[in-house]
């Protein structure tokens, strides 16, 4: 996020508004576009509110911008001698389309992680760059630099890497496939997006545990999906004797799963269960899509088995990526499923990119290729994520003191903690926000109100501590 400059002769309050005036001109904040409060301005900025008070006064001068009780600060709607015709309604555009933005509450928390770096982040999904495999990357790229195709590659994936993969979903997941089975995508967003929105309808119904990280992405509501929820029962996930009723009521036409080391719950399906949900799933007739993350990065060593393995219907859709595991900038993933799914599911992915670059899909095979490099990563990773949840869990149990619950994950990146918080959701984390810490709602993943999700992974180890203290401190504090 900009920042005036305090090394420059120029005057703050200059500063900033030439800068807003800027935006204005440009058309990149457009008549009516509404500003942020003074307060609120000057906060982001750092700086006094005098300050945003005395910009905000020279741009109305200048008739760039106006301001009304109740109305707030927006982007003046008349002609301010810069633009001799109306301008464009760019706000009609943005409310149009049918892809959905993301959840307020998202949008809030990623813009403040981006506008502070020194906040305590138990938001974030991901690793902390320090857990990233660096050195491995490094050593790989030196010992025998990417001299291959640069062109664009194969719609379903760098080959090599497919066949990779391959042996590596055998070795490591007890899953059979092919390479021609297996689709790289660019994280397991973009897979899901592919299945969303290439073999479902709008109006179809479909079925999602219930809290689950789907609830946190609009593209089921962009592709016009009906979710219906399957609950979390217990620590030993959902009960799939849900779904017999489900599909009577809403015929479901898809399943959304993720039972190894749930997002956010942390809980993983019980064996029993999943062989009655893959019954289940059968006799119904409903595909079942799978998203496993996690489930390397079981702390014992000894990963469940993906549903995929135990999958002899051929019902499964599995997603993998090595976001959770390696590094999350590094956008590989993959889906494993029938060859006639996946060639559909490449047609539409080529139409939209034509498909990844293929240095990283080179690095991502070399690694997985490098066993001895993997599983040194492995193991590294493994001892320090569950380092990071008995930092946490010991901080909750000092800080909170028997009031808030959770079950200690045995994998994953983060802890599912039920609060007794007098504020709500919202409020409650403006409060964490203010004091340097920032955590996810239970709310935006479904039914979870009165809920956090803490990531352990993101925050470095000698700053867990702080990050709950602060967080105790909102919880109880009235402001």
């Amino acid at each position: 996020m900009w920042k005036p400059d305090r090394n420059d002769n120029t005057p703050l309050y200059r500063q900033i508004s030439e800068y807003i005036g800027q935006r204005i001109r440009y058309g990149e904040y457009p008549p009516g576009h509404k500003l942020p409060s003074e307060r609120k301005l000057a906060a982001e900025l750092q700086v006094n509110r005098s300050t945003v008070v005395q910009a905000y006064e020279e741009l109305r001068a200048a008739g760039l911008i106006e301001s009304a009780v109740g109305f707030g600060t927006r982007v003046a709607a008349g002609k301010w001698g810069i633009a001799p015709k109306p301008a464009l309604n760019w706000h009609a555009y943005e409310k149009s389309g049918s892809f959905l933005p993301n959840v307020p509450l998202i949008r809030r928390i990623r813009e403040q992680i981006r506008a502070n770096p020194g906040l305590i982040d138990f938001a974030s999904g991901e690793l902390s760059p320090d857990l990233f495999p660096n050195e491995s990357f490094q050593r790989l790229w030196r010992g025998n630099p990417y001299t291959g195709h640069l062109g664009y590659d194969d719609p379903q994936g760098y080959e090599p890497l497919r066949e990779t993969l391959a042996n590596f979903l055998r070795e490591y997941h007890g899953i059979r496939a092919t390479a021609s089975s297996i689709l790289i995508t660019s994280g397991s967003q973009q897979s899901l997006f592919l299945i969303t929105q290439c073999l479902l309808s709008p109006g179809d119904a479909v079925a999602i545990e219930d809290p689950s990280y789907c609830y946190s992405l609009p593209m089921f509501q962009s592709a016009g999906l009906r979710i219906f929820p399957l609950p979390v029962a217990d620590e030993h996930g959902i009960d799939p004797g849900h779904l017999i009723s489900l599909h009577r009521q809403h015929r479901i036409r898809m399943i959304f799963v993720n039972p190894n080391f749930q997002n956010p719950t942390g809980t993983v399906l019980s064996p029993p269960r999943r062989v009655k949900l893959l019954e289940t799933a059968a006799e119904l007739g409903i595909p079942v899509v799978e998203d496993d993350p996690f489930s390397l990065t079981a702390f014992n060593g000894h990963p469940p088995a993906p549903l995929k393995a135990l999958d002899t219907a051929g019902n499964v859709i599995y997603i993998g990526s090595l976001s959770k595991i390696a590094a999350s900038g590094f956008r590989i993933g993959w889906m494993a499923a029938p060859h006639s799914v996946v060639r559909r599911l490449a047609d539409a992915r080529q139409q939209m990119d034509f498909g990844l670059s293929a240095i990283p899909q080179w690095i991502a095979a070399k690694l997985l290729d490098s066993t001895a490099d993997f599983e040194a990563h492995l193991a590294s990773l493994r001892q320090a994520l569950l380092h990071k949840r008995n930092l946490l869990v010991s901080a909750l149990n000092e800080q909170f003191e028997g009031s808030v619950e959770f079950d200690i994950p045995q994998g994953g990146l983060t802890l599912w903690c039920k609060m007794t918080a007098p504020a709500g959701d919202e409020q409650l984390l403006e409060k964490a926000v203010r004091r340097g810490v920032v955590y996810m709602p239970g709310s935006v993943y479904g039914s979870g109100r009165g809920y956090v999700r803490l990531s352990f992974a993101r925050p470095s180890s000698d700053k867990i501590a702080d990050g709950v203290s602060r967080l105790a401190d909102a919880v109880r504090s009235p402001h």
